[in-house]
């Protein structure tokens, strides 16, 4: 598939295209970061520098995700059992205790855990198959509405407010923004066009919105840090970071710094999240495990206790 794309490429541009046009055809296969950084490179005359750091950048990200999902392959492992499990006791052996509970359920003396549990379970069985493709029709249209740009824009809002992971997501968001922006500037490229630029480079739209509204701001001869503070979705110490760059007319080399910064302590929150999940799983698992049993246990005791 790949060189295919490339063949693709290559004839695009010996028709007289630019690369970045191009490549812009096929941004399932090299992403808008690539593209951004290939049409800056492009016009700012440092397209070698910017092929080098996109090489960078994505052995970076692969590098994290790799290292993400090898330490999510146990988690997902218990949530795939779990919900085996969990589903195989609703469906094939709470009905069992049906008879037995049948005259408790007559009399309006069964608990209502149990009343909740048994009507869980027949529930599925008349019902699993429908539930399970109204489901499968849920995903299918939700990812089709994610494809639109008010469903990208309503996904990457819902990312970033995310408990725990929001953090990470908006962290990484605004050092890939950081890191182009100040590469851009570096080679020269005018802080509006680097703006134009970087705010597709950022991989969320709220975060995009936020960039061209600073934008706008600059051209009424405003600086960066303001509008940036005013959206809300950038950290403090970023903005303030930015701010103090300007007055110093260091602002290049400050955002790959701040770049650096957050790609670190991201990295560090994520594996701490990783390492979170684990036994929350556990105790999920075991909380669901734990209600079927006393679920199933509260009657025949308190048959017992009648007998």
């Amino acid at each position: 598939r790949l060189q295919e794309v490339l063949d693709d490429v290559r004839d695009r541009v010996e028709d007289g295209a630019n690369l970045s046009e191009a490549m812009k055809q096929h941004e399932s296969v090299f992403g808008e970061l690539a593209v951004s950084m290939v049409r800056a490179g492009s016009e700012g005359g440092f397209l070698e520098d910017s092929l080098a750091r996109i090489a960078q950048f994505t052995e970076q990200q692969e590098d994290l995700k790799s290292r993400t999902l090898g330490a999510l392959a146990y988690p997902i492992f218990l949530a795939v059992v779990g919900a085996v499990v969990v589903f195989g006791l609703l469906i094939f052996f709470v009905p069992n205790f049906g008879q037995i509970f049948e005259q408790m359920r007559d009399e309006g003396q069964l608990p209502a855990i149990t009343e909740w549990l048994m009507w869980t379970s027949e529930t599925l069985q008349k019902y699993g198959i429908f539930i399970a493709l109204a489901f499968c029709a849920a995903f299918i249209y939700g990812r089709n509405r994610l494809a639109t740009p008010s469903g990208r824009r309503w996904a990457d809002g819902w990312k970033i407010r995310l408990p725990i992971m929001g953090n990470i997501f908006l962290s990484l968001a605004v050092a890939r923004f950081c890191r182009v922006l100040g590469t851009l500037l570096h080679n020269g490229v005018p802080i509006l066009r680097s703006l134009e630029i970087s705010q597709d480079a950022a991989g969320n739209r709220v975060l995009s919105e936020a960039v061209e509204q600073a934008a706008e701001n600059i051209t009424s001869g405003d600086s960066l840090a303001t509008p940036l503070s005013s959206s809300g979705h950038f950290p403090n110490t970023v903005v303030e970071m930015i701010a103090v760059a300007e007055e110093s007319n260091t602002l290049d080399s400050v955002l790959v710094d701040i770049a650096d910064g957050l790609e670190k302590q991201t990295s560090r929150r994520l594996d701490l999240a990783v390492r979170l999940l684990e036994p929350i799983m556990l105790l999920i698992l075991s909380g669901i495990v734990l209600f079927v049993v006393i679920a199933l246990l509260l009657p025949i005791f308190k048959m017992s206790s009648t007998i």
